[in-house]
């Protein structure tokens, strides 16, 4: 059942994040990918757009990154940035399809001194499938994309069009990291589609390792990529 009132999603939206507060006190975070990109949450890493399925949003929390985020302005999407902006996550409303040119450019003009985030599935879908919103960007700030897949050894999971997941308490949340993609200036459609694609590949690919390591799987090897000089600070 959808959530209509603006009082209720309120309401909704701050009994999600005081939950979600306590917590994140108890839940472990690992991260892997490549080692040539940086922990987001090291204050001496270069700025990227960070990249991650619309159902993993939470997965993000426990980093304490500086970053703004862009969510739809559906339904769904008010209680997300409800509680988004409770925990201290930058929200910039909008979609990359609809009046996408606005939400965009306040996303860059806002993310000088943080980075940026996107979900590219969003804001409704398909789920895991990327748009070409999260290229465009890259494309027209020079950005470097770095995405996340996120596994969850325990969550709940909505009855929504992406599954969105809710880490339950005690549980460990392991992030995948895609190579560094770095995306040309000046692209026309069939250039930005080619690197939609890499995108799209390289999150389903990080997705499925972090799930495999969440249940119980191995973790995924470091993979170098020779074009940024930091090192990912990867836990055991």
């Amino acid at each position: 059942m959808k959530l209509r009132s603006p009082w209720l999603i309120w309401v909704t939206g701050f009994l999600i994040a005081c939950v979600i507060r306590l917590a994140a006190r108890t839940m472990r975070y690992r991260i892997a990918g490549p080692d040539a990109v940086a922990h987001p949450a090291d204050p001496h890493t270069a700025r990227h757009i960070y990249a991650f399925w619309h159902e993993s949003i939470l997965a993000m929390v426990g980093l304490k990154i500086a970053i703004r985020v862009l969510i739809g302005r559906h339904a769904d999407g008010e209680l997300i940035a409800q509680v988004c902006c409770r925990l201290g996550i930058q929200v910039v409303r909008g979609s990359t399809t609809r009046g996408g040119s606005t939400a965009l450019l306040e996303l860059v003009q806002g993310g000088k001194a943080a980075h940026m985030a996107m979900t590219p599935d969003g804001p409704q879908g398909p789920r895991r499938r990327v748009q070409l919103g999260v290229v465009a960007l890259a494309s027209l700030t020079g950005l470097p994309i770095v995405g996340f897949g996120a596994g969850f050894s325990r969550a709940w999971r909505a009855r929504s069009w992406d599954r969105f997941a809710l880490p339950r308490p005690w549980s460990t949340i392991n992030l995948v990291a895609t190579p560094v993609l770095r995306v040309p200036a000046s692209l026309d459609r069939d250039g930005l589609e080619c690197y939609r694609r890499l995108l799209e590949e390289s999150l389903l690919n990080a997705t499925a390792a972090a799930e495999n390591w969440a249940q119980g799987g191995a973790k995924p090897a470091a993979e170098k990529v020779g074009d940024d000089d930091s090192n990912l600070k990867a836990s055991a």
